[in-house]
């Protein structure tokens, strides 16, 4: 396993031990703390999955340089009479990615009606109130472990479609080998 796939594990480790930290916290302070960190962790966590499944792909030849721009999240421009993918950020909704890396990868279509779909975009949303909070966000034990319910079935849907095996982690369910 590489490095980083290794880095991507502990950043969903860490987000399942923040979530227990949480249930076993009698302080709503510190619940409130561990809720936060273990949904942020979750989504640094399906962020660096996704980036790992877009860099191993964007070494494919049936791949545009659009293609290969958009997954890799890098502006594509013209060079010398041929696009090129440049160096530059240009920054993708993470649920555009994960539904191209399905489509062209599996060629099927992501089942939108699926129910982890939809448990994505509410888990995203939570994530969005709380990233960029404009008021103060509802965010519980069971919103968290729906999120982190969400973001693992996600990754699994994607194991299976792109690599044609379930995720790893799907074994390892929702408890933490770390004890800090």
């Amino acid at each position: 396993m590489a490095e980083f796939d290794v880095f991507a594990d502990q950043l969903w480790d860490e987000s399942k031990r923040f979530l227990e930290k949480a249930t076993d916290s009698a302080e709503k302070a510190a619940e409130d703390a561990y809720l936060h960190a273990a949904l942020m962790l979750s989504f640094c966590a399906l962020e660096a999955r996704i980036n790992s499944i877009s860099d191993e792909a964007s070494l494919r030849s049936d791949l545009s340089e659009h293609e290969r721009g958009f997954i890799l999240e890098r502006d594509v421009r013209l060079d010398d009479g041929k696009f090129k993918v440049q160096t530059a950020l240009k920054i993708i909704r993470l649920e555009d990615r994960i539904e191209f890396l399905h489509t062209k990868l599996s060629g099927k279509p992501i089942d939108k009606s699926a129910s982890w779909w939809g448990e994505l975009q509410a888990a995203m949303r939570l994530r969005n109130d709380l990233t960029h909070a404009k008021a103060v966000p509802a965010i519980t034990k069971t919103s968290v472990e729906k999120a982190l319910q969400a973001i693992l079935e996600t990754l699994d849907t994607l194991s299976r479609a792109i690599y044609g095996k379930k995720l790893p982690a799907v074994d390892a369910g929702s408890h933490s080998s770390l004890r800090f």
